[in-house]
């Protein structure tokens, strides 16, 4: 299958280009905070646990999640993937527009952004973190959709009919793998974990919802991870077959998995 033509550029405003990437982001920020108040709205889910955030409270934390994901995403890129490089062009840092961003490196920045005001509030971290996972595989998916449009992020070359000739790619098909990981971490993990806060009520155990994110999450990054490109600059590591994705997302599984048991002992000293 050849690429589709499609301009990276929504539209522009005079000098200034929005693309889809960014538009993709802001459309996925928006809906997710939608969805972030109604959960709160819904007091039945949470009962004894009560939601981390008041309405008004929730509007608030927009602007310390917005600066959480993007300084974190952006330091995360620069530390994880290439400090030597940086070192020789701090100047860059700042140029975000130039792309350049990590998803561990914004989940770590969303996660101080969840304690810092959970704390300035006094309620539940852990309640925090879990309307964190509840809605984040909505900005997963519309960041996945837009590196899909950017024509980035492919992954290795395959014979399989849905194969996709990307630009950048070379003359061979490859893996569509952001289309893999906006199925797999975000409406594989949206349904799965809708199900958990909806039938099995798992918001009222504070902790486990975000479990289960970072579980899925990690999953299936590491799964998709198998046949995903890595950076030319990094490659593959310890015989051709481990990535830095991979290596980043075993804390992130560890995390989750530290929280699923943490919030079975809250329920059972609950009992």
């Amino acid at each position: 299958m050849i690429f589709p033509e499609i301009d990276p550029i929504a539209f522009s405003i005079g000098p200034l280009a929005i693309r889809w990437y960014a538009l993709g982001y802001i459309v996925g920020i928006g809906i997710a905070w939608f969805y972030g108040r109604a959960l709160i709205g819904q007091r039945a889910l949470w009962r004894e646990s009560t939601p981390p955030f008041t309405p008004s409270q929730w509007t608030d934390f927009l602007f310390w999640a917005v600066i959480g994901i993007v300084a974190g995403g952006r330091l995360g890129y620069v530390l994880f993937y290439n400090p030597l490089y940086f070192v020789e062009h701090p100047a860059e840092i700042l140029m975000t527009w130039q792309g350049g961003m990590s998803f561990h490196g914004g989940l770590i920045g969303l996660c101080l952004a969840v304690f810092f005001v959970c704390r300035r509030n006094r309620t539940s971290v852990f309640s925090g973190l879990d309307l964190m996972g509840a809605i984040s595989p909505i900005g997963l998916f519309a960041g996945r959709v837009g590196n899909f449009i950017n024509g980035e992020l492919w992954g290795r070359e395959t014979s399989l009919p849905w194969g996709i000739v990307f630009p950048s790619g070379g003359p061979f098909a490859r893996h569509p793998t952001q289309l893999y990981e906006a199925a797999l971490e975000g409406v594989l993990l949206f349904v799965a974990l809708r199900f958990a806060t909806h039938m099995k009520f798992a918001l009222r155990r504070p902790g486990l919802t975000a479990g289960l994110f970072g579980v899925g999450y990690a999953l299936s990054r590491i799964l998709v991870e198998t046949v995903r490109e890595p950076d030319a600059h990094i490659g593959y590591i310890f015989g051709g077959w481990l990535t830095m994705g991979m290596i980043y997302s075993v804390p992130v599984l560890l995390f989750g998995l530290w929280l699923i048991n943490g919030s079975r002992q809250i329920q059972t000293r609950a009992e």
